[in-house]
């Protein structure tokens, strides 16, 4: 008798785990930016770090922030992209001359590697990643994974169609993309995203 009381709990028990995750799927593909979206709201750094892809909208959120005096400098991370980018600032209003490439990093975990050396070289202490939304939450995880002893905040762009656009935006494969990439990154590389 007391091993069917046992069973039974311990099928209640599996019954509301599979049940949860059920639920934490669904909200995730419903409400991925609920879940994939970290923006710190208004702060000051010393510097800017806009990461590459997403060329126009990272590009305008740096600029945006800039004018706004969020940060008087800005780094451009990522293979490429970074020429790209300045280009794109530089159109946009902000002076060449505060604006500095690291033009070697091909992921987000070399972004975070490459751009920490060069913070540290500078003696920064305080940053803001400028990155598209639906991958703010890795982007900030890296950044605090490799340099826990620096502040890093995220202002992402907030570009986002309406959710009817998302399948000709490819925005709801890029943000299901992010979700492998994140667990991804904890299983190999141990950043935890939350």
């Amino acid at each position: 008798m007391a091993v069917t009381r046992k069973r039974k709990w311990i099928l209640r028990i599996a019954l509301a785990l599979v049940v949860l995750l059920a639920a934490l799927i669904a909200v995730a593909l419903l409400f991925p930016q609920k879940l994939l979206c970290v923006d710190s709201g208004p702060v000051q750094a010393e510097v800017l770090i806009v990461l590459g892809g997403g060329l126009r909208d990272r590009a305008d959120r740096a600029a945006e922030l800039f004018k706004e005096r969020a940060a008087p400098r800005i780094i451009v991370s990522g293979l490429g992209d970074d020429v790209n980018i300045r280009q794109l600032l530089v159109k946009a209003g902000v002076p060449e001359n505060v604006i500095q490439l690291e033009g070697r990093s091909r992921t987000t975990k070399e972004n975070a590697e490459f751009t920490i050396k060069i913070l540290r070289q500078q003696n920064v202490q305080r940053a803001i990643i400028v990155t598209s939304w639906y991958h703010s939450r890795r982007a900030l995880a890296c950044f605090e994974h490799y340099a826990p002893d620096m502040k890093f905040y995220s202002r992402p762009s907030l570009f986002i169609p309406p959710r009817g656009n998302w399948a000709h935006s490819q925005m709801e494969s890029r943000a299901r993309l992010e979700y492998f990439k994140l667990a991804g990154y904890w299983i190999c590389y141990g950043i935890c995203p939350f």
